[in-house]
């Protein structure tokens, strides 16, 4: 297929730029069957049955986004130059990989400094993105990219705005848990404690495993032909307590229903085989029509930019002209699209 079977004409003002307040009042395009429905996610208690699994992606957002100063000396003295940081993954040997902005402002060896307490010396460059290695660890780490870090938006919102303080909250799920993710699993932000709740009263279950986003969700698809494209690499963990929580759901004919694209994307890869089992590693799944799913009953998820991946994975399983009669019909009913926008719940 090709690129531009993926495309569609999005107005920018149904770019979301801030979360519905409460979560759980978000609106939801619910697609059952050949239906659509106008609903809202605190619906979803009435809408999912007893017996369903939601699966919750528990990876946390790091404050990834930095804002640093290089000093290099001249003949007329210190030179410093404004670095602009966003960390991407960390290597096993405790340094990260990190797009930097200028990059080409900084040299092999020089140190970027962030705050009094935390600085990173630049430890190689290549593909438009640095090594650094930080002068904290560990705790010390955490505790001081807290206090010095921005939250990482999504390019289409930070174009509009900048990360404040209340986005700390906002772009974090409330069951967040596992650091180490630099993008949030955005259909989760939908869910507050009363809605979890009263999906427990109705008799939903949760099962919880982990994906850590990567800021590579928001790459462009550069190619034409969607076959040639090389999808990136993000870590995740299914627990065996998690597969067998999934494999008895399917047993007893309980739907399994990820809560994002990340959760889908990880249940798919660690049940190619047909069967749920316990899973660890990166995962460089790319969904696209014709992909059977063997573990996905369903999916709840935002909407996606036009010749996205994401796109393409929610055209492989509703099928692509169900998905274009889907979007039309919450672009003209205004959804708010995006990270911080509305959702959809997909039942094929």
């Amino acid at each position: 297929m090709k690129l531009s079977d993926f495309d569609f004409d999005l107005p920018d003002d149904l770019i979301a730029t801030r979360p519905a307040k409460p979560r759980s009042s978000a609106r939801l395009l619910l697609a059952e069957g050949g239906g659509i429905a106008d609903r809202v996610v605190s619906d979803l208690p009435q809408i999912l049955r007893p017996g369903d699994r939601l699966v919750l992606n528990d990876t946390k957002v790091i404050p990834a986004r930095l804002s640093g100063v290089r000093a290099r000396d001249s003949a007329q003295g210190p030179v410093e130059a404004r670095i602009e940081v966003t960390l991407l993954a960390p290597a096993a040997d405790g340094s990260w990989t990190a797009l930097v902005k200028p990059l080409k402002k900084v040299r092999d060896g020089e140190v970027i400094r962030f705050t009094e307490a935390l600085s990173a010396e630049v430890d190689g460059r290549s593909e438009g993105q640095a090594r650094l290695r930080f002068s904290l660890n560990g705790d010390d780490f955490d505790a001081a990219l807290a206090e010095a870090g921005a939250m990482p938006l999504p390019p289409y919102i930070a174009a509009k705005r900048p990360a404040d303080a209340q986005d700390r909250t906002d772009y974090q799920t409330v069951w967040a848990a596992r650091q180490g993710a630099v993008a949030a699993p955005t259909a989760s932000l939908h869910f507050d404690d009363a809605l979890l709740d009263a999906l427990r009263e109705r008799g939903v279950e949760f099962t919880h495993v982990t994906l850590h986003v990567g800021a590579g969700t928001f790459l462009p698809v550069k190619v034409d032909d969607i076959a040639d494209h090389k999808m990136h690499a993000e870590w995740g963990e299914v627990s065996a307590e998690a597969a067998a929580q999934i494999e008895a759901t399917r047993a007893a004919g309980g739907r399994i229903l990820p809560v994002g694209t990340t959760a889908l994307r990880l249940i798919e890869t660690a049940g190619q085989g047909g069967t749920l089992r316990p899973w660890i590693g990166e995962t460089d799944i790319f969904i696209t029509p014709g992909f059977e799913f063997r573990i996905t009953d369903g999916l709840m998820t935002n909407f996606h930019l036009p010749k996205s991946t994401l796109m393409m994975l929610v055209s492989a399983l509703m099928g692509p002209d169900r998905i274009r009669a889907i979007y039309a019909h919450a672009i003209a009913e205004r959804y708010r699209f995006f990270s911080y926008g509305d959702a959809s719940l997909l039942l094929p």
